[in-house]
């Protein structure tokens, strides 16, 4: 059996020494990215309404992806964070635009965050899930 491996990813951001995470930690296949906020990490440039971050955070969660080696179509399971009940269609939107046909769970919560952030997105992903055969049940509960 071969040992297991553990990729941490790191962007240099302060805040990831100040409070001891990793932006992705990859444990084999399995892969947990942090909560991911809609800011441009390279341009410091946030986009000032929650569709627009939604469209970063996604773009921020498809980088940290690709640094091991997996994609938007890997991801498992999503838990999005918005304060304001009145943004949460718009971020539905983009979250249907990007997930749709992927499927992933879903937690959808609202909460508050620091400063102008109007979502923050948190993935697992499984590498390799995104080409896997799959399977499509539909339970009555």
């Amino acid at each position: 059996m071969s040992q297991l491996k553990v990729v941490k990813v790191k962007t240099g951001s302060p805040f990831e020494t100040k409070a001891g995470y990793s932006r992705v930690v990859a444990v084999g296949d399995l892969i947990f990215v942090s909560n991911t906020a809609g800011i441009n990490y390279a341009t410091r440039v946030m986009p000032p309404d929650a569709a627009g971050q939604a469209r970063q955070c996604v773009a921020n969660i498809a980088g940290a992806l690709a640094a091991v080696d997996a994609t938007l179509a890997d991801v498992v399971a999503t838990k999005v964070f918005v304060p304001n009940a009145a943004d949460w269609d718009a971020v539905i939107e983009v979250l249907g635009e990007t997930f749709g046909g992927i499927d992933p769970t879903s937690t959808f919560t609202a909460t508050p965050l620091a400063g102008a952030y109007l979502v923050e997105i948190e993935v697992t992903a499984y590498r390799g899930a995104g080409s896997a055969p799959t399977e499509l049940l539909t339970v009555k509960l």
